[in-house]
């Protein structure tokens, strides 16, 4: 007996070990503070970001989830009166270092925003632009090539596959955020942001959306900023709660929902603040 029981326990400290391998920390943030002007948006934010895992950002409108979310690929950088400060690191490297390129960053951190936003250029000229401007692609074969893998990692391939010159913005809705998508993920990254995706979509688009979502963990370290507590249990496996510019509470998807640890993230849950 007391031979199985260790066996045991040896097969689940070893299962423990490669999930743990498989999932490990991708970006890492300690003591990230953020201003707009003098108004304190993020406080003191220490969070750890795995790979190959989804990663939701859930709380009150104007809580601060959306301002952290573009720390993480300083997007921020491009408001004249936002101050970031604080340690982010990717794989260990300091992504605010002075030598660290934001253009390039970008290529590490794709994001795809809340509203559909294809480039007013052919389907094909949409996904095409990130590999040709960073120089991924060294002829025609391999650019398209990457267009086609990325739409169909973006579940649009056959949807669009034989009016690839036709404009982007000339899809439906749930087919333009799948393009943005696609473009995102075209550069290769490591990390892909969504900023509540599919809130501007119908129900159908939404599942669509959620789908890929669940399919391209696989791949990267997601992170879905989401005003719907609902689908942040539907797609991620960790879930962060921020409020008044707090990260309050941050766990497993399924423990923060069903047995909150901060009395904050309860009252959320059942709707007595937000």
């Amino acid at each position: 007996m007391a031979a199985k029981a260790q066996a045991e326990q040896a097969e689940k400290a070893d299962q423990g070990d490669q999930a743990q391998a498989g999932e490990g920390v991708k970006i890492t943030a300690r003591g990230v503070n953020v201003w707009y002007g003098e108004n304190h948006a993020i406080r003191d934010v220490n969070v750890d970001i795995d790979d190959k895992t989804v990663t939701a950002f859930i709380g009150p409108s104007g809580c601060g989830k959306s301002t952290f979310l573009r720390c993480l690929n300083r997007m921020n950088d491009t408001i004249e009166i936002c101050r970031v400060e604080g340690r982010i690191e990717m794989d260990g490297q300091d992504i605010y270092a002075p030598e660290v390129d934001p253009v390039l960053l970008r290529a590490r951190v794709g994001m795809v925003f809340q509203k559909p936003n294809p480039f007013p250029k052919s389907i094909y000229e949409n996904v095409a632009y990130g590999p040709r401007i960073h120089g991924l692609a060294k002829n025609r074969a391999e650019l398209d090539g990457i267009v086609e893998k990325s739409l169909r990692r973006a579940a649009l391939w056959d949807e669009v596959k034989d009016r690839l010159s036709a404009p982007g913005t000339g899809l439906s809705g749930g087919q333009q955020q799948r393009l943005c998508i696609a473009r995102a993920i075209a550069t290769s990254p490591e990390v892909l942001l969504m900023d509540e995706p599919a809130s501007a979509l119908d129900p159908i688009a939404t599942a669509q959306i959620e789908e890929l979502i669940d399919e391209l963990r696989a791949k990267f370290a997601v992170v879905i900023v989401t005003h719907s507590m609902q689908q942040a249990a539907r797609v991620s496996q960790k879930t962060a709660f921020f409020h008044l510019g707090e990260l309050v509470e941050y766990g497993e998807t399924g423990q923060i929902f069903t047995n909150p640890r901060d009395p904050r993230t309860e009252s959320y849950i059942t709707g007595r603040i937000g």
